[in-house]
């Protein structure tokens, strides 16, 4: 009986770590070895050479890291990019105002010469990958320190960079795979002349808002276009009103069949970190205490911001895009520690660690190498745990007060000053006016104060007071302990949250300058607070990390070395990845079941007129009421989005959700709430992305906005009529 449980325990524990078709961020170019068959078996129709293929143009060629923070991609043979909403809400605000508000109203170029220049804003096409392990970790022994290693790698990838077969006008840079255990090397385009060319109104764009986000059922048209520009050449180039728009080596199909249940999907993006291989403490400290930490932090930074979005147009045009920022991790942790919580991820770790180690201490060889491994790294999570919640928090507070920001960039040029004189000020300040002009324009003093008040209190009450500033508590003291009141202090005193006098004091000599950074009381306090911090969280912080690094790398490799029956995908590191499962509703708790899709039917059952976050545009209503939906209603509905069972996470926004002939058929814009966790413990059971179906955003584009130039770029099909 006993031999049968073992063997009982060993074959589900086996059925875990090979059956989940559905989980894996993979690297292109190791589909046809890796996945090619199994994703056949899923329903795909293409082959691997058609997504990856250095040699002739492929789907990677239309997939591009838009900005270095989404993915987007190639939707006409004249350089259209399609991304989220809230991917381009950036570019979009910039170009808002009171007057011209393209947030409230949406902006439809009517020709190319209406598109509009972003400065900053850039795409990257991946040209090919590498496996550079060989080079990179070539004299990289076991008794190096981790900052020895670290620096014989960085050594030897300079020397690779240096050496690599490349255009001029092409660029590349190498990223760390399974902790370090392996290398890949990327060459790209990266192409700066982006302008935007359309986006809906936020009712449409971001509708539901905070409400929906990272929920199901959702009924967001979450998309945003823009174009890339080039030289005459179609290579990159700077912004000119001589550029023209790019021809791609490759741009996206787009599907007006749909998906039905089922149906095999794939995303192909830019995820941009997960960290799959953790050990159960590590896990549980994520749920217990990290997460809640931050969860509660935000609570009450955004009810500090709500408050005057609420009352304030101009402050609602300025903190839109921050508020944004905020509350979208705040929900998804919330939704982090159920998912982790619901479905046992720290039981479970439990479970596959028992079984290691009885592998492990089968095998003397193994032993002799792994014996210790677990055991060491929970000692060292334990360790690590007061310091990370002190991290967390000071991060979190100092991040949110933007006088914070400011005195430390000040301070910046202080030291630039001291360390190199007046070309190191020179070069310092014209960084500075820069960051400062970009705080400016979305700051707003009262709101600021206010956070300082709430945040700073939170600060002094909710953690060790060895982690806490002694010039902060000596300030609070005499201001009776009320914080609120040493607020109004700080902000009537200083200068630093006044544009107009600041900026007119940088004019001013050097010296006249420097002295007013060293004397200024704020600044001193933000100089004391970063000391207490760097002395008495940080030091420890980075010693400890730097051994569970450690430890973790030798982890990654004893998986991969005991668990063979295992197929190992690598983390997410914002580099280009394949998802792919299959479309499939959900039940996320007792007694409720989620269908795949939504339609517009389901916009008008939460339409609130005048609400902040439900409002429906009339224009849309209209088309509704009349059903006139055009060629890309389905059945006399018209579909909004759907979900499937791909692995995907941040950086994942925008990505194109791609049907079993890799055509385009949505756009991968959010997980599912209970789902969040995937990328800590993916879980087929709830794991699900959501996508805005391309029809609708047809749909929008053509019957809403009147844009029906942008849909005649591309190519329509229809793959289930063949």
């Amino acid at each position: 009986m006993k031999l049968f449980k073992k063997l009982l325990v060993a074959f589900l524990l086996l059925i875990t770590t090979i059956s989940r078709a559905d989980e894996g961020m993979w690297l292109p170019l190791f589909l046809q070895q890796l996945n090619e068959k199994q994703m056949k078996t899923m329903g795909m129709k293409i082959s691997a050479k058609d997504i990856y293929n250095i040699n002739s143009g492929s789907l990677k060629d239309a997939i591009v890291s838009f900005g270095g923070f989404c993915t987007g991609e190639v939707i006409s043979s004249k350089g259209l990019v399609l991304t989220n909403h809230h991917c381009g809400f950036d570019a979009i605000q910039n170009h808002s105002t009171l007057e011209r508000n393209y947030i409230r109203d949406g902006f439809w170029a009517k020709s190319q010469s209406e598109e509009i220049p972003n400065q900053g804003l850039f795409v990257t096409f991946i040209v090919r990958i590498e496996d550079v392990s060989k080079q990179v970790l070539n004299g990289v022994n076991i008794n190096m320190s981790e900052s020895e290693r670290q620096s014989a790698i960085d050594k030897n990838i300079a020397g690779l960079r240096k050496e690599v077969k490349k255009e001029s006008y092409q660029d590349s840079f190498v990223r760390p795979f399974f902790e370090g255990n392996q290398y890949f090397l990327f060459v790209t385009e990266t192409y700066r002349d982006v302008r935007l060319v359309g986006a809906p109104p936020s009712s449409i764009g971001n509708f539901g808002k905070d409400t929906d986000n990272w929920m199901w059922p959702r009924h967001t048209g979450d998309f945003s276009m823009f174009r890339i520009y080039a030289g005459k050449d179609n290579k990159p180039a700077e912004y000119s009103a001589d550029n023209i728009p790019y021809t791609p080596k490759k741009s996206l199909s787009i599907s007006l069949d749909g998906v039905n249940e089922g149906d095999f999907t794939m995303v192909f993006g830019f995820p941009g970190r997960t960290n799959q291989y953790l050990h159960s403490a590590a896990v549980q400290q994520v749920m217990e205490v990290n997460d809640p930490a931050k969860i509660a932090i935000r609570d009450k930074a955004l009810a500090v911001i709500d408050g005057f979005m609420r009352k304030d147009e101009q402050i609602k045009i300025q903190y839109a895009a921050k508020y944004a920022s905020i509350s979208n991790s705040w929900k998804k942790w919330q939704g982090e520690v159920l998912g982790l919580t619901s479905t046992n991820a720290v039981g479970k770790k439990k479970t596959y660690e028992t079984e290691f180690q009885k592998r492990v201490n089968a095998s003397p060889a193994l032993k002799e190498k792994y014996g210790n491994l677990l055991a060491d790294l929970e000692a060292a999570y334990t360790e690590l745990k007061p310091f990370g919640y002190a991290r967390d928090y000071y991060l979190e507070i100092t991040s949110r007060v933007e006088l914070y920001s400011i005195a430390g960039w000040m301070s910046s040029l202080r030291m630039a000053y001291e360390r190199d004189g007046q070309k190191g000020y020179e070069q310092r300040m014209k960084q500075l006016k820069t960051q400062l002009s970009g705080l400016y324009d979305e700051y707003n003093a009262e709101v600021d104060q206010k956070l300082f008040e709430t945040l700073l209190a939170m600060y002094i009450k909710d953690q060790d007071e060895k982690y806490q500033s002694p010039v902060l508590r000596k300030w609070l003291a005499e201001n009776n302990n009320d914080m609120a009141k040493l607020a109004a202090s700080v902000y009537s005193e200083t200068i630093l949250d006044e544009k107009e006098k600041l900026m007119t004091l940088l004019e001013k000599p050097m010296t006249e300058v420097v002295d007013f950074i060293k004397n200024e009381k704020w600044i001193g306090l933000v100089i004391d607070m970063v000391s207490t911090y760097s002395n008495k969280v940080t030091k420890n912080l980075n010693e400890i990390q730097a051994r569970i690094n450690k430890l973790n790398r030798t982890y990654m490799q004893a998986q991969m070395e005991v668990m063979k029956e295992k197929k190992f995908y690598p983390d997410a590191n914002s580099t280009l990845r394949v998802t792919y499962g299959n479309v499939k509703g959900y039940n996320p708790r007792d007694a409720v079941k989620y269908d795949f899709y939504t339609y517009l039917d389901g916009v008008m059952d939460k339409y609130k007129p005048g609400d902040y976050e439900f409002d429906v545009p009339e224009k849309l209503r209209e088309l509704y009421k009349n059903k006139d939906f055009g060629q890309y209603g389905n059945k006399g509905k018209m579909p909004v989005c759907f979900i499937a069972m791909n692995h995907t996470t941040g950086g994942n926004s925008g990505s194109p959700a791609l049907d079993a002939y890799g055509n385009l058929v949505g756009l991968n814009f959010d997980r599912v709430w209970e789902g969040t966790m995937s990328d800590i413990n993916y879980d087929p059971s709830i794991c699900r992305n959501i996508m805005v179906d391309i029809r609708y955003v047809l749909f929008v584009v053509d019957k809403y906005a009147g844009a029906g130039h942008l849909v005649k770029e591309m190519k329509l099909v229809h793959p289930k009529k063949k």
